[in-house]
C-alpha cells in the first residue's frame, strides 16, 4: 500500500466522479483506476462497485474512506514539519467572484507563481453558489468569495472585506440629495442575483430600513450593473472604487440619504477534508494580495 494509492482511493471516494478526482491529482483516469486497483489487490477486496454506469463505494469502501483521510492528514502534517519552505508543483484550480477577478486576482496569480513556479494556476470565475459547488465536488482546490460558507463540508477563514456605495444617475433620480429609503418602494433596484454573496448585506440593509423596492432588476455582472446604473435604469450600489470613478466622471451621483451598507466579508474557503499544507501557503498569499481598491476595468 502506498500514499499515492490512498490518495487515489480517497479523492475518488469523495469527488463527484473519477474524472474530477484524477484531475485533482494531476493524473489520468486510467492511472487513478490503476492505483485503486492496486490498493484493492493489496487488501484483497473491492472498494468500488463497478457494475453500474458509474463506480460507487462498496460497504468496505465506505468504512475505510475516513481512515484513508486520517492517514493522508498525518502524511501532510509530516511534510509540513519537514519543510516550511516547501514549493509545490502540479495543477491548482481556484474559484473567485467577478469583483475579485477584476481587481486583485491577477496579483494573486502572480504571487502564487512567484512562490511556487512549478504550480500551474487556473482560476474559475463565477457567482458564489456556483464556486462553492465546484469546491464541494472537488473540481476546485480553494476559493476566495464572499462568505463564510453555509456548507458543512467547506471551511472558511476571513481574509478581508469589500465596501460599497449607493449611487444613481440623474436620469433615474433627478434629486439624489433628497432621496431617502422611504422612497424605495416607488423605484427600481438593480442588484446581483440571489446566488451572490453581496445580496446578504442588501437583505440586512432592507431589513434595517424596513423597506422593499418597488421592483428588483437582477444582473449577474458588476460591469453590467454599472452600465445599467449609468443608463438610468434604476438605483443600486457599486463597489466603492467603481462608484468613485463614475461619480468623478459625472455618470452617477451618490445617495447621501441612504445609510451605508456594511462591508462584505471575503473568505478563503477549502474542503474540510483537504489538509494539504499548500492551502495554508495559498491562504496567506491571498490575504496579502486582497485589495478591492485596485484599478478596475470600468470603461
Amino acid at each position: 500500500m502506498t500514499l499515492k494509492q490512498l490518495e487515489a482511493f480517497y479523492w475518488a471516494a469523495t469527488c463527484k466522479n473519477f474524472a474530477i478526482a484524477a484531475n485533482r491529482l494531476n493524473i489520468s483516469v486510467s492511472s487513478l483506476s490503476k492505483r485503486i486497483g492496486e490498493l484493492e489487490a493489496s487488501i484483497g477486496a473491492d472498494l468500488f462497485s463497478r457494475s453500474a454506469r458509474s463506480a460507487t463505494l462498496t460497504a468496505l469502501g465506505e468504512q475505510l474512506a475516513p481512515h484513508a483521510k486520517d492517514l493522508l492528514r498525518n502524511a501532510d502534517q509530516f511534510m509540513q514539519q519537514a519543510s516550511n519552505n516547501l514549493t509545490y508543483s502540479g495543477r491548482c484550480r481556484f474559484g473567485a467572484g467577478e469583483l475579485t477577478s477584476l481587481t486583485w486576482m491577477p496579483r494573486l496569480i502572480e504571487a502564487i507563481q512567484r512562490a511556487h513556479p512549478n504550480l500551474l494556476v487556473e482560476p474559475f470565475v463565477g457567482v458564489g453558489e456556483l464556486v462553492e459547488r465546484g469546491l464541494e465536488e472537488g473540481e476546485l482546490d480553494f476559493a476566495v468569495i464572499a462568505g463564510p460558507s453555509s456548507r458543512a463540508s467547506i471551511a472558511s477563514r476571513l481574509i478581508g472585506s469589500a465596501e460599497f456605495e449607493w449611487v444613481a444617475s440623474a436620469r433615474a433620480v433627478p434629486d439624489p440629495a433628497a432621496l431617502t429609503p422611504a422612497d424605495l418602494p416607488g423605484l427600481t433596484l438593480i442588484t446581483l442575483p440571489q446566488s451572490s454573496g453581496a445580496i446578504r448585506i442588501l437583505d440586512d440593509w432592507l431589513t434595517e430600513q424596513r423597506v422593499s423596492p418597488g421592483r428588483n432588476q437582477c444582473c449577474n455582472s458588476w460591469g453590467g450593473i454599472a452600465g445599467m446604473l449609468r443608463q438610468g435604469l434604476g438605483l443600486g450600489f457599486l463597489p466603492t472604487a467603481w462608484a468613485r470613478i463614475l461619480i468623478e466622471r459625472g455618470d452617477v451621483r451618490p445617495l447621501p440619504g441612504f445609510a451605508p451598507l456594511r462591508p462584505l466579508p471575503y473568505t478563503f474557503q477549502w474542503r474540510r477534508d483537504d489538509t494539504r499544507p499548500m492551502l495554508e501557503s495559498l491562504r496567506a498569499l491571498a490575504q496579502d494580495c486582497l485589495d478591492f481598491h485596485a484599478p478596475t476595468c470600468l470603461a
